[in-house]
């Protein structure tokens, strides 16, 4: 029974059906909290999945504003900030006032937060497999594809 389902059912004093175990929500979180176990497992107690995020966004495109790589890893400006200042404090990425506007922090990996980022990857890349383990190929990119539509 899906959601749209239950909504149209009724209990007996007439108010609609609904069944938490059948919400979008609901069903976002236990897979959250399941990736997140695998995640944790797969990467360790260091890095937390937003500072992978960082970590992984800065290796893709590179030295960046600190409120760019916040808005490319879906964070916050007081979220990102404190991810880059855990980051740095661990010696894997290196702030500097941007030259064009003294206002702007320019964020970047240090080389041995390039090393350990360019490391994880294949555990990274493990991790989102294991994640979408019970999925056909089919599923995987259905499920993808309206994820990123939903966003």
């Amino acid at each position: 029974m899906t959601a749209l389902t239950a909504s149209k059912r009724r209990r007996k004093n007439g108010a609609p059906a609904y069944s938490l175990d059948e919400q979008i929500g609901f069903i976002l979180r236990q897979v959250s909290q399941r990736h997140t176990t695998l995640f944790t497992r797969g990467i360790g107690d260091d890095t937390t999945p937003t500072q992978w995020a960082a970590l992984s966004k800065l290796l893709e495109v590179g030295p960046c504003s600190q409120n760019l790589l916040g808005r490319l890893t879906a964070m916050d400006v007081a979220t990102i900030k404190g991810v880059v200042d855990r980051l740095t404090i661990r010696g894997l990425t290196q702030t500097q006032p941007d030259p064009g506007d003294g206002r702007r922090l320019i964020v970047a990996l240090t080389k041995t937060g390039r090393a350990l980022t360019e490391q994880m990857l294949a555990k990274a890349a493990a991790i989102s497999e294991a994640t979408l383990a019970p999925l056909t190929e089919n599923e995987r990119e259905v499920l993808l594809t309206l994820l990123k539509k939903m966003r």
